[in-house]
């Protein structure tokens, strides 16, 4: 018995270990991410690793990279983006799941196929289609025709999600709110939204970040002159790197990347306990 509990303290200890170390291997480049910022170009490259000198930090990287670099305008667009397909995402695929969970009719599981075959293929297949099906209808270089095709490859997934999770609630709330005279739109919006909580907030969290964070759709459809006021925070911090006049500016590069990755980080901490309910209650179950 001693043995084994000698053991199990040892596994133990080895697990928290483990997690110790994955843990210092994803914070600590986000650490030295924010304090690589607050340095002078050369301070970065002579000792990349070293913390800055407290008696010289340079606050001015986050206003040459909001002002200078145009991240206050490219954060606007990546928040508007971001907002507008949040939205779109979860109240499209919230109505496409609940009738697809809750009711029987001719074509419903075709169309929950097709939903679930979106997830199958990836974005850089249909890319090229994607691409002249945009310059045919005017949507290139345009908010709104990105806006379109993050709402298009959002809703496979949130699809799935939610569809799980409708069909996980008792079916007997939803009886009960017809019987006391509730229409259908009145007892999935008063009903059953609110008890989908969970999967809406998982979906939410998976949505906002993939968004975020899209580079390669927003680079390909917002190509041309025309469309640089419309660019996002991925395609201004690839414009740092790109533009020869910004090149050796590393400090404001490296403010540009603690400015797109706060929001992310701040959202995803604060409903992370949703996530893991969200995909347990939600996907599994379907």
């Amino acid at each position: 018995m001693k043995r084994l509990g000698c053991l199990g303290i040892a596994s133990v200890v080895g697990i928290y270990a483990i997690l110790l170390g994955y843990g210092v291997v994803v914070v600590y480049p986000m650490i030295w991410m924010l304090y690589t910022s607050l340095k002078r170009d050369d301070a970065i490259f002579a000792n990349p690793f070293q913390l800055p000198d407290f008696a010289d930090l340079r606050w001015v990287n986050y206003r040459n990279a909001w002002v200078v670099a145009k991240f206050g305008e490219y954060f606007g667009n990546s928040v508007l983006v971001t907002a507008v397909t949040l939205l779109l995402v979860l109240l499209l695929s919230s109505m496409a799941a609940y009738a697809l969970a809750r009711f029987s009719f001719p074509g419903a599981k075709p169309l929950l196929f097709y939903f679930l075959a979106g997830l199958m293929l990836p974005v850089q297949m249909a890319i090229v289609p994607l691409f002249f099906q945009m310059k045919s209808m005017g949507l290139l270089g345009t908010l709104h025709g990105l806006l379109l095709a993050y709402v298009a490859s959002g809703l496979p997934f949130a699809v799935f999600v939610l569809t799980g999770f409708f069909r996980s609630l008792p079916a007997s709330l939803h009886e009960s709110a017809v019987i006391d005279g509730a229409n259908e739109l009145q007892a999935f919006w008063h009903i059953m939204r609110p008890l989908a909580k969970p999967g809406l907030v998982t979906v939410a969290i998976f949505s906002f970040l993939g968004t975020w964070n899209e580079f390669f759709m927003a680079f390909i459809f917002l190509s041309g002159e025309g469309a640089t006021r419309f660019r996002t925070l991925p395609l201004g911090l690839a414009n740092i790197a790109i533009v020869s006049q910004y090149r050796t500016d590393w400090g404001m590069a490296f403010a540009g990347l603690v400015m797109a990755m706060l929001p992310a980080l701040l959202a995803y901490s604060l409903l992370q306990k949703h996530l893991t309910k969200g995909i347990t209650l939600g996907a599994l179950k379907g």
